[in-house]
C-alpha cells in the first residue's frame, strides 16, 4: 500500500538524518571551555593554564603568588583592566583554603589595539594574570595535609573581528611544604611588566602630575618624575578609568625639560568624572602589535584633575524585563546561577513559555516539509477505517516520537551550551553537511513518493516487512522524522520560550521543548482519537496513489529550498556540486529499481559513476565560498542593507542614528517570509528611510558565535529577531511573524 511503503521508507531513512546530525554534534562537542580537576582548559582561540609560584612553601609570610597564562592565537586578543572601547576584563573568582586570601590582579602593561575607529587595551601572544595571596598568620592546615587545593573560575572575552565568551574552571594541587617555583620565569616576567609608580609626593600625588579640564573637550595632562631614559620619547597613555578619554584620537604631547605634556581629547560617550585619574605611561610600542614580548616598561601616575567636568553622556535606560534577561544571561555565562535560575522560573512565566511552546509546535505543521508527513499519516485512516483502537495507538506512538526527539535535540543544544558551544535553535541546519544529507533523505522521498521505485526492492523482505510486523515502531520514527524536518523553523510564539530555556533549570528547560513537540503531534494525536476523521475520509482506491504522488512535489520544493539555502552557505558552486550529486543519487536509485540484466549492468554503471562524482564534487558542497572567506569590511547593499558586526550597533546609536537589526538565516522560512513581505512594504521602507534608520542583517546561515551571543543577550534562541536601537532608550524587541502595523508603529515612536 502507498502508506505502508513510505513508512518502511520513513523507519530505514530516518538514519540518514540521524547520523548527520550526530556528524555536526560531534564536530561541535569536540571544543571545550571549561574543564574538571585541571589546570589547564584550552579552546580554539586561546589556552588557558592555573600557575603558581611559592619557593617557600605555603606559609605565613612567605610569598605566594597564583596565576593564569594565557596564550592567545594569532590575531585574537583579551583586554586590560580598562578594555578600551569595547571588550571586558578577564574575571578571576577563587576559591582558596581558610587562612588563604587572594588579592586583586597585578595586571601586566598592555598594549593599544586599535579595532576600525575604535581602540582598545588588551593582550596578544601569552600573557600572565599575577594575583598576591596573602597567607595568614592563623593558617593551619591538617598534619597530614601535603596540599593546598587551589580552584579558580575565571571568565574572559577572546576577540578578534568576532568576540566570543569563554570560561573555565581550574584546579591546581600546591605543595604546603616543598617548594614550588617551576613558573618563577614567567612571575618575572610578569613582575617586570607591571607598570611602576611614578616618585610620589604627598597623598600618592606627584608633584605638578595633573590633569586640567581645558574647553570643555579637552584634558591637558602633565606629568612629572618620568625615569631619564624615557625623556624625548614618544608615550602611550592608558588611563585605569573606562569612559574618560577618546581612546581612538590622535592627540598631541611633547616634552618640557624633564615634564610630559599632552592634549588628549575627552570621549563623547564619557560616563565618569573622577578626581583623581590613575594613568599608564609607557614607550609607544612600534607600529602593529605583534604577538612576541612586550619589553616595554610601563609607569603608574595618579593625575589630581582640576576644573570642573562637562556634562557626561547620559547612560541608556534598559527595560526591567530586558535587564532580568541580560542578568539572566550573565550569570549563566558566568556559570554562577541567579535565584531565579536555581529556583525555577515563576509559575506564570513558565505557564507562558509552554504555552508559546505549544502554540509554536501547533503551526510547524503547516511547513511544507512536515505537511506531506502529517497528511499521509491520516490517509493511512482509511486503511483500517474501523479499527480505533490501532488509530489511538498509532497516535500516541506518533507523539511519543515527536515529543522524545524534541526533548532530544533540546537537551543536545542545553549540552553544547554548557560545554562552552555557541548554539542556539536551529543549530543543525548550520553544518553545509547536514543541508545536503536532508537533501538527500527528501530525494529520496519525493522519488518513493512519485513511484520511481519501491524501498522494499532493496532490502531483504524480513527487513522490508518490519513496517507490518511493527507499526507502532514505523510511527514512531514518522514522529522522529517529522522533527528532523521541522525543528529548524521557528514559529510565532516560539521565540521567547526558546530563549528562557538558557536561564531555566534543565527540568523546566526541557519541559519547554517537551510541549513544544505536543505542539506539533497534537493535529495528529487529536485526529486518531476523533472517529469522525476516518469516516470523513473517502474509501481507499485510486485516489490515494494519486495523492501520494501529489505529495512527492512539497518534496521537492523541499529540496529546491535546501539546495538554496546551501548555496548561501557554499556559494554557486557548492549549489550546484550537490544538484549533481542528487542527479547521481536519483540515477543509482531507479537503476536499481531495474528488473534482470539491466539491473545489474545499470546498477554497476550508476554507482560507479556517483563515485566518481563524490569524488569530484562533495568536497565543494562544505567549502566556503572564496568571495565570502576574503570579506573584510561591510558593504551597504543597494537597500540599504549592511552587514552586522559586534558593536555595529552601538556605535551608530552612540552617534545619535536609530538602527535596526535583523537577525536571520537562510534556512529560517519564517525569516525568508518576512524578507519579501514587511521588510520589502514600500510604506515600511519610506518610514525607515524618513527616519534614518541604519539597516544591520545578522546572517545566521553559517554558525557564528558572535551572532548566537548577540541573540543571548536579548534573551532569544533562535531566529527571526526583529530589533530596534534607539539613542537613550531600551531596544525593541518585535515579534517572529512581523506585520506592517507592527514594524510602522515602532518606527513612529523613534
Amino acid at each position: 500500500m502507498p502508506s505502508r511503503l513510505f513508512h518502511r521508507l520513513a523507519a530505514t531513512l530516518f538514519f540518514i538524518a540521524a547520523s548527520a546530525l550526530w556528524t555536526s554534534a560531534s564536530a561541535q562537542l569536540g571544543t571545550k571551555t571549561s574543564g574538571q580537576g585541571t589546570s589547564v582548559v584550552t579552546t580554539p582561540y586561546v589556552r588557558a593554564e592555573l600557575l603558581a609560584h611559592a619557593p617557600q612553601g605555603v606559609a605565613p609570610g612567605q610569598p605566594l603568588w597564583l596565576g593564569l597564562s594565557i596564550t592567545h592565537q594569532p590575531e585574537w586578543h583579551t583586554y586590560w583592566k580598562n578594555p578600551g572601547d569595547s571588550g571586558l576584563p578577564t574575571d578571576l573568582a577563587w576559591t582558596l583554603p581558610a587562612g588563604l586570601d587572594a588579592g586583586e590582579i597585578a595586571w601586566p602593561l598592555p598594549k593599544k589595539i586599535p579595532i576600525g575607529t575604535l581602540a582598545n587595551y588588551g593582550y596578544e601572544g601569552t600573557v600572565l594574570l599575577p594575583v598576591p595571596v596573602t597567607v595568614a598568620s592563623t593558617y593551619a592546615p591538617s598534619p597530614l595535609a601535603k596540599d593546598a587545593t587551589i580552584k579558580l573560575r575565571a571568565s574572559w572575552l577572546v576577540c578578534r573581528k568576532e568576540c566570543i565568551p569563554e570560561e573555565g574552571e581550574f584546579t591546581l594541587q600546591l605543595p604546603i611544604q616543598s617548594t614550588t617555583a617551576l613558573s618563577s620565569a614567567a612571575f618575572e616576567a610578569a613582575a617586570k611588566a607591571h607598570p611602576r609608580a611614578v616618585v610620589a609626593g604627598t597623598n600618592g600625588i606627584v608633584p605638578d602630575s595633573q590633569a586640567q579640564i581645558a574647553d570643555g573637550n579637552l584634558l591637558n595632562v602633565s606629568v612629572q618624575g618620568l625615569p631619564v631614559a624615557l625623556r624625548g620619547k614618544t608615550l602611550d597613555l592608558f588611563p585605569e578609568t573606562a569612559e574618560v578619554i577618546d581612546n581612538a584620537a590622535s592627540w598631541k604631547q611633547s616634552w618640557n625639560g624633564s615634564v610630559w605634556t599632552a592634549q588628549i581629547p575627552l570621549s563623547a560617550q564619557r560616563s565618569a568624572s573622577p578626581s583623581l585619574m590613575p594613568v599608564v605611561l609607557a614607550e609607544q610600542a612600534a607600529p602593529g602589535h605583534g604577538t612576541g614580548p612586550d619589553t616595554r616598561t610601563g609607569y603608574r601616575a595618579e593625575l589630581k584633575v582640576l576644573g570642573t567636568w562637562p556634562q557626561g553622556a547620559s547612560v541608556a535606560s534598559v527595560s526591567p524585563a530586558l535587564e532580568a534577561a541580560l542578568k539572566a544571561n550573565a550569570a549563566q555565562a558566568g556559570g554562577a546561577a541567579t535565584p531565579a535560575a536555581a529556583s525555577g522560573a515563576s509559575s506564570l512565566t513558565l505557564t507562558a513559555a509552554l504555552l508559546g511552546a505549544l502554540l509554536g509546535g501547533l503551526i510547524l505543521n503547516l511547513m511544507p516539509c512536515v505537511f506531506p508527513v502529517l497528511a499521509i499519516k491520516v490517509v493511512g485512516f482509511t486503511q483500517h477505517a474501523q479499527d480505533r483502537r490501532a488509530h489511538r495507538v498509532s497516535g500516541i506512538a506518533y507523539t511519543a516520537g515527536v515529543v522524545l526527539s524534541f526533548i532530544a535535540l533540546g537537551a543536545l543544544m542545553l549540552g553544547l551550551r554548557a560545554a562552552g558551544e555557541a548554539v542556539g535553535w536551529g543549530f543543525q541546519l548550520q553544518s553545509p553537511a547536514v543541508v545536503a544529507s536532508l537533501a538527500a533523505l527528501f530525494t529520496l522521498i519525493a522519488l518513493n513518493l512519485a513511484g520511481v521505485f519501491e524501498f522494499g526492492h532493496f532490502l531483504p523482505s524480513s527487513v522490508a516487512s518490519l513496517q507490518a510486523r511493527h507499526p507502532v515502531a514505523d510511527s514512531f520514527l514518522t514522529g522522529v522524522l517529522a522533527v528532523a524536518v521541522a525543528s529548524p523553523c521557528t514559529a510565532p510564539f516560539m521565540g521567547a520560550s526558546l530563549g528562557l530555556t538558557a536561564t531555566l533549570p534543565a527540568p523546566q528547560a526541557l519541559a519547554v521543548f517537551a510541549a513544544l513537540g505536543l505542539g506539533l503531534a497534537l493535529p495528529y494525536l487529536a485526529a486518531s482519537f476523533v472517529p469522525a476523521v476516518a469516516r470523513a475520509l473517502p474509501r481507499p482506491g485510486a485516489w490515494m496513489d494519486t495523492f501520494r504522488k501529489l505529495m512527492a512535489f512539497p518534496m521537492l520544493a523541499t529540496v529546491v529550498w535546501l539546495v538554496w539555502v546551501l548555496g548561501q552557505q557554499s556559494g554557486i558552486d557548492g549549489a550546484g556540486a550537490l544538484l549533481i550529486l542528487l542527479v547521481g543519487l536519483s540515477l543509482v536509485v531507479w537503476a536499481l529499481s531495474l528488473a534482470g540484466r539491466a539491473r545489474v549492468w545499470m546498477a554497476t554503471v550508476s554507482i560507479a559513476a556517483m563515485a566518481l562524482l563524490v569524488w569530484a564534487f562533495a568536497p565543494h558542497v562544505t567549502n566556503m565560498p572564496a568571495a565570502q572567506a576574503a570579506t573584510s569590511s561591510p558593504q551597504v547593499s543597494t537597500t540599504g542593507w549592511q552587514p552586522w558586526a559586534p558593536g555595529a550597533a552601538e556605535q551608530i546609536v552612540a552617534g545619535g542614528r536609530p538602527v535596526f537589526v535583523d537577525f536571520t538565516a537562510a534556512w529560517c522560512v519564517t525569516c525568508q517570509y518576512n524578507k519579501k513581505t514587511t521588510l520589502a512594504d514600500a510604506n515600511v521602507v519610506a518610514d525607515l528611510q524618513t527616519k534614518n534608520v541604519a539597516l544591520l542583517r545578522a546572517d545566521w546561515t553559517r554558525r557564528d558565535p558572535a551572532i548566537t551571543a548577540a541573540l543571548a543577550s536579548l534573551g532569544r534562541s533562535g531566529v527571526p529577531v526583529y530589533v530596534f536601537y534607539r539613542p537613550g532608550k531600551p531596544p525593541v524587541v518585535l515579534t517572529e511573524v512581523l506585520s506592517v502595523d507592527e514594524v510602522r508603529a515602532t518606527i513612529a515612536q523613534l
